[in-house]
């Protein structure tokens, strides 16, 4: 079993908790026949060499009984052979996959295995496939950097009693390059290579199914939906590793709930029990992120107040009391992802990805009439809220014209004029956020400022200054929406 989860707020994750290093592999892969001949590639890199080698490789490969790892993407293993060996876990991220390393030891180390436990449900990692692989490398690089490595894997592969062997050829990307060169992809096309339906090697000797054709509309909405996952699965595990994806991870859930909130008519209804949870828990890294920038925002105006009007301690007060609120965020963080409802809801999210949360195909002219009606709402929103000064229904139109914005986001594949909507509305959303600031910097700020006022040694006037000085900006935040508007 994977045991008990670690307090990984509390620093029970030694040292570099992410074991050998990281590294974003960023690679494409192509199907190609017993008698594929590697197409030339050294001229399409400036002042471009090529060196070549083989290597043997064997893979070691491990999931749950219910394969949770494999259905987020999430790829771990034991790596055997000449070259790259150690314990690795790759997990989706971007337009790549987040490698992580550990060294090479007889067991799973504690702490890969502690940060697989949220995604795996608890549940115990066994091993589910062998894969041994013959590599062909081809390295171009330009000037002593590499530009782009091709692979041509000869690969055998056995899961249980099943074997299987074919080729194919990857190409990953250098740091500094965006895309495999287009002629190269020309080169490999007329030499028979075909875009692999496989995201992985595992997939293909499991025998994933390829995605299902869908709709535009459908596979819009999937692929928007897929990707708010693959980031929330990676603040969970990033979170566990004992790093700070609290951001990241709120910004993923926000969409999630957008599309929930928006889109609920095309959804599996049983989505709908899905929103107050993420909400629950995107509240709680709140308050866990509010006070960190906070206090980045108090440090940086206190650098602009003269030296003679910091009156006591002020940059002490201003850390000891806003990590008072922090320290206890994070435990509370800490004590819902060991709890039975936050497993629940990372085995919801699972559940989207066995079955589609689109399960009816919904028309393009349906999708978009559902996103320009959230752009609406959230265009009354602020109107209602510009017709007074209620910081409460400023926030409220900020939270509508979030919606809006990521709405039109999920649409923009297939609505051009969505793009324009969804920068309208991220300029709202950033001022009112802006503004938003203000409102929770104020209380804070009086609340220092009271409590310096009778403590010796201290003084509330700096206190006030601030507080001043955000109730400037929020007057700013207001007349800059109005003309955005």
């Amino acid at each position: 079993m994977l045991g008990d989860p670690p307090a990984w707020f509390g620093g029970c994750v030694p040292g570099n908790a992410t074991g050998m290093g990281d590294h974003l592999e960023r690679e494409r892969k192509w199907s190609v026949g017993a008698d594929f001949r590697l197409p030339d590639a050294g001229d399409l890199a400036a002042h471009g060499d090529v060196s070549t080698d083989t290597v043997d490789l064997t893979s070691t490969y491990y999931d749950t009984a219910d394969g949770d790892l494999l259905a987020h993407g999430i790829v771990m293993r034991r790596r055997d052979g000449d070259d790259d060996t150690g314990w690795q876990v790759k997990v989706p991220t971007g337009d790549g996959r987040l490698e992580l390393h550990w060294p090479l030891a007889d067991e799973p180390p504690g702490a890969m295995v502690r940060a697989l436990w949220g995604v795996a449900l608890g549940g115990a990692l066994t091993e589910t496939a062998t894969i041994r692989t013959r590599r062909d490398r081809h390295q171009v690089t330009s000037e002593g950097v590499l530009r782009f490595e091709i692979a041509d894997d000869h690969v055998r592969a056995s899961v249980g009693d099943t074997l299987l062997a074919w080729r194919e050829v990857e190409v990953e990307l250098g740091p500094d390059v965006t895309a495999v060169p287009k002629k190269l992809r020309k080169r490999l096309r007329a030499a028979g290579a075909v875009p692999s339906t496989y995201p992985s090697k595992l997939a293909h000797a499991i025998g994933e199914s390829p995605p299902v054709g869908r709709s535009d509309a459908g596979a819009a909405l999937a692929d928007y939906v897929t990707t708010q996952l693959d980031q929330v699965m990676l603040g969970d595990v990033n979170l566990r590793r004992g790093l700070d994806p609290i951001h990241d991870t709120r910004v993923a859930i926000r969409r999630l709930r957008s599309v929930i909130r928006v889109f609920g008519d095309v959804l599996d209804p049983a989505a709908a029990g899905l929103e107050p949870e993420l909400k629950w828990f995107a509240a709680l890294l709140g308050e866990v992120r509010d006070p960190q920038v906070q206090q980045e925002r108090f440090i940086e105006a206190l650098d602009d107040v003269p030296d003679e009007l910091v009156l006591g301690p002020v940059r002490s007060r201003i850390r000891s009391d806003l990590a008072g609120l922090e320290l206890p965020a994070r435990r509370a963080v800490d004590d819902a992802m060991t709890s039975d409802r936050y497993r629940s809801m990372l085995a919801a999210l699972r559940h989207w990805r066995d079955r589609s949360p689109v399960p009816v195909e919904p028309s393009a002219r349906a999708f978009r009439a559902l996103a320009r009606k959230a752009s609406r709402k959230a265009d009354r929103r602020l109107a209602t809220a510009l017709d007074g000064d209620d910081p409460a229904l400023l926030h409220r139109a900020r939270k509508a014209a979030k919606r809006a914005r990521y709405a039109a986001e999920a649409v923009t594949p297939i609505d051009s004029s969505a793009a324009r909507t969804m920068k309208r509305h991220k300029v709202v959303q950033s001022v009112l956020g802006d503004h938003q600031d203000t409102v929770v910097a104020r209380e804070l700020l009086r609340r220092m400022g009271a409590a310096a006022g009778i403590a010796p040694r201290e003084n509330g006037f700096t206190f006030g200054l601030l507080y001043a000085r955000e109730e400037r900006l929020a007057a700013e935040c207001r007349v800059r929406v109005r003309v955005r508007r």
